[in-house]
C-alpha cells in the first residue's frame, strides 16, 4: 500500500504541547509536513502558561528529522489566532492544514456553573477555533487549497453530565465544520471534524479498562488522512478511538405532516413523528437541502 504523504505541506496544530495535539504533530511531521506546534502551556483548566510544552514537541520533531517551529500564543483572542497563523507564514510562507485541537476543561453541574466557567471554555474551544480558522481560511482561499480538521466531542454531540459548557462548545464546532465545508468547497478547502476518545490528561482516571486501548496515537492516522490531499470527504464528523472509526451524522426521521397542526395533534402523534426507521431517514447536507426535504413533504401531503 502506497504511503500517504504530506511532503511540503504546512500544518498548524493548536494545543499540540501534549496529548492528542502532540501525537498529531508527530504523525504529520513523520509524513513530511512542516509543523507549527502551538500551545499556550497552561494547566488543564487553562490557567497559567509556559513556552516549554510547544518547544519540547518542536524539538522532538526536529530530532526525528522533521521540520517544526513552536508558537505560544493563545487561541482565545483574535490577536492570538492571527499570530498563530502568521507564525506559519513567516516560517514557511503558507498554511495548508489547520488542526483545531486546543482545549480546556471546567466541569461542573449546570445549576452550579457560573459565567466564568462558561466563558472560559467557549473562549478556548469555540471562539478559539474561529480566531485561528478565519485567518487560515483566508489564506487557503487565496491559494485555492486547504484542509481543516476540528476536534468536536461526544459530550457535545450526545451529551455528558457536568459538561454543559464543554458540550455546547464542541457541538458548536460541529456546526462550524459544516459551514466551512460548504463555503470552502469551491476553493479547494475540505473541513471535517473528529470526536475522539483517547487517553490524555483530560481523560485521565475516567476511561477505566478502556484506557490502555485508546492511545492518542490511535486517533492521529485519521487526522493525517483528513489533512491530506487525498482526503475525499467534506463536512463529515468521525468518532475515533483505538483504531475504531465511525461516521457520526445528523439525520432526521421521515416525520409527518399534521393536517390538524395543534399541540393536541402533536401529543397524539409524537411517537410516529419521532420513529426512526433505518431504511427511511434523511441526511440533509445543508440548510438548503433541509428546506427542500420539508418542501417536498408538504407538497406530497397536499
Amino acid at each position: 500500500m502506497q504511503e500517504l504523504r504530506l511532503d511540503g505541506r504546512v500544518a498548524v496544530i493548536t494545543g499540540a504541547g501534549g496529548g492528542l495535539g502532540r501525537s498529531h504533530a508527530l504523525e504529520l511531521a513523520r509524513r513530511g509536513a512542516y509543523v507549527v506546534v502551538n500551545d499556550l502551556g497552561g494547566a488543564l483548566d487553562g490557567q497559567g502558561s509556559s513556552a516549554s510544552a510547544a518547544q519540547h514537541v518542536a524539538d522532538e520533531i526536529t530530532a526525528l528529522g522533521g521540520v517544526a517551529v513552536a508558537n505560544h500564543d493563545s487561541v482565545a483572542t483574535l490577536e492570538g489566532g492571527e499570530a498563530i497563523v502568521q507564525t506559519a507564514i513567516d516560517a514557511f510562507g503558507r498554511v495548508d492544514v489547520l488542526i483545531n485541537n486546543a482545549g480546556i476543561l471546567r466541569d461542573k453541574a449546570f445549576h452550579k456553573m457560573d459565567a466564568d466557567l462558561i466563558n472560559q471554555v467557549i473562549d478556548v474551544h469555540l471562539k478559539g477555533a474561529f480566531f485561528v480558522t478565519q485567518p487560515a481560511f483566508r489564506r487557503m482561499r487565496e491559494q485555492r487549497y486547504g484542509r481543516i480538521v476540528s476536534t468536536s466531542s461526544a459530550s457535545g454531540l450526545f451529551g455528558n453530565f457536568g459538561q454543559a459548557n464543554y458540550g455546547a462548545a464542541k457541538a458548536g464546532l460541529a456546526g462550524l465544520t459544516r459551514v466551512l465545508a460548504i463555503e470552502g468547497a469551491e476553493h479547494g478547502i475540505a473541513a471535517n471534524a473528529i470526536a475522539p476518545i483517547a487517553r490524555t490528561r483530560m481523560t485521565e482516571g475516567i476511561l477505566g479498562e478502556l484506557s490502555p486501548r485508546v492511545s492518542p496515537g490511535s486517533v492521529s492516522p485519521l487526522v493525517a488522512y483528513l489533512a491530506s490531499e487525498e482526503c475525499s470527504v467534506n463536512g463529515h464528523i468521525y468518532s475515533v478511538a483505538g483504531g475504531r472509526i465511525a461516521r457520526i451524522f445528523i439525520g432526521e426521521t421521515e416525520g409527518m405532516v399534521l393536517l390538524e397542526n395543534s399541540a393536541e395533534a402533536i401529543r397524539a402523534h409524537i411517537g410516529a413523528i419521532g420513529e426512526v426507521v433505518t431504511t427511511s431517514f434523511h441526511e440533509p447536507s445543508s440548510l438548503d437541502a433541509e428546506t427542500t426535504i420539508i418542501a417536498k413533504a408538504l407538497t406530497d401531503a397536499a
